[in-house]
């Protein structure tokens, strides 16, 4: 059975709380940066524009969206701390990534914004109590609450994710 190239290291799954998993996960929200800043290394231009998988964004735009995407979370974790149940914003990804600051600015920018990102998001999550994990916010896409813990679920999974997939890119194209 063939992989799916979507989802190079699985679908991310909600797996109940734990001391254990949470400090686990915590450790690998803080190494997202580093790990990403290794697996760009010696990409060239046209290497960081070439689509991760058929019909994927590039390289370049991949790496805005986790910039992108983890300065969501992080607000929506923080809403979730400090207001009851709030409604959050969704946002359209994949026009996200056709915006100029995407298309415009260098990678590196993204990445040293995640290194203090990852840093600050890994101090708020390692203050929490179970208590705060299961604080609540509102999902209009899933038209649900979802529980802190269940977002760190994601998020614990979506760096690993996307960096898989540049990996895999490596390991086909040979880079």
């Amino acid at each position: 059975m063939t992989q799916d190239p979507r989802y190079p290291i699985g679908k991310y799954q909600v797996t109940p709380y734990s001391e254990e998993t949470k400090n686990k996960w915590i450790q690998e929200i803080r190494f997202v940066p580093a790990d990403l800043e290794q697996v760009l290394l010696n990409l060239d231009k046209a290497q960081l524009d070439t689509p991760y998988r058929e019909g994927g964004w590039t390289v370049n735009q991949l790496v805005h969206h986790i910039a992108d995407s983890h300065m969501n979370a992080f607000a929506r974790f923080k809403l979730a701390l400090t207001e009851e149940v709030p409604s959050i914003k969704t946002y359209d990804e994949n026009a996200w990534v056709l915006t100029a600051d995407v298309l415009e600015t260098p990678l590196n920018v993204s990445v040293t914004l995640l290194h203090a990102l990852h840093e600050r998001w890994g101090n708020l999550l390692a203050s929490l109590t179970p208590e705060q994990f299961e604080r609540k916010l509102f999902h209009p896409v899933r038209n649900a609450e979802v529980s802190i813990w269940d977002l760190f679920t994601i998020y614990a999974w979506h760096g690993k994710h996307h960096i898989a997939h540049i990996k895999a890119l490596r390991a086909e194209k040979g880079w």
